[in-house]
C-alpha cells in the first residue's frame, strides 16, 4: 500500500517542478536577454482572432523522472529475472507517461492575432492568453519586436 502513495507523491512533485520550469509565452513577459534591449515598435489594427493551443514543453526531465519512477516501481514486481524485466518495462512505460505528463502540464491556451499593420502588411502573431487582457477585432495594437521575438499589446 505504501508504494502507490510514494509514486503519487513523486509524480505530484514532478508536476510542480515542471510547472515552475515552464517559460511564459504571454505578451507581457520578457526573458532576461530581452530586458533593456531596444525594441522595434509597429502599429496596426486587429483583423481577426482565433483561439489556439500552445503545446507544452518536451524536455528530458519528464521522461527521465517517469523512467526512474517506473523502473523503481517495476523492480518491485516479481523476483530474479522477472523483476529485472518488470523494471525495464516499468522504466519504458514510466518514461512515456512522464513525457506525456510534462507536455500536458505545460500546455497553454493561446490566441492567434492577425494584424494589418500600418504599412499594409498582414501578419499573424501567437501568444499565450493573459487573464486581464482582452483583444477585439478592429482594436489598434502595438507590435513590439526584440531579438526576433514579437508580441502584441494594446
Amino acid at each position: 500500500m505504501r508504494k502507490p502513495v510514494a509514486l503519487v507523491t513523486v509524480f505530484t512533485a514532478l508536476a510542480l517542478i515542471l510547472g515552475g520550469c515552464a517559460s511564459s509565452l504571454t505578451g507581457d513577459t520578457y526573458s532576461r536577454d530581452e530586458a533593456r534591449a531596444v525594441q522595434t515598435v509597429r502599429m496596426g489594427t486587429i483583423e481577426s482572432l482565433r483561439p489556439v493551443k500552445i503545446e507544452g514543453t518536451k524536455t528530458p526531465i519528464g521522461a527521465g523522472a517517469g523512467a526512474v519512477v517506473g523502473g523503481v516501481a517495476g523492480s518491485g514486481v516479481g523476483s530474479g529475472r522477472g523483476s529485472a524485466v518488470a523494471a525495464v518495462i516499468g522504466a519504458v512505460a514510466g518514461g512515456l507517461i512522464g513525457a506525456a505528463t510534462e507536455e500536458g502540464f505545460t500546455r497553454t491556451q493561446g490566441v492567434e492575432i492577425t494584424v494589418r499593420e500600418d504599412d499594409g502588411t498582414m501578419r499573424a502573431y501567437v501568444q499565450a492568453v493573459e487573464e486581464n487582457q482582452v483583444f477585439r477585432v478592429g482594436q489598434r495594437v502595438r507590435i513590439m519586436t526584440v531579438n526576433g521575438t514579437s508580441r502584441v499589446a494594446p
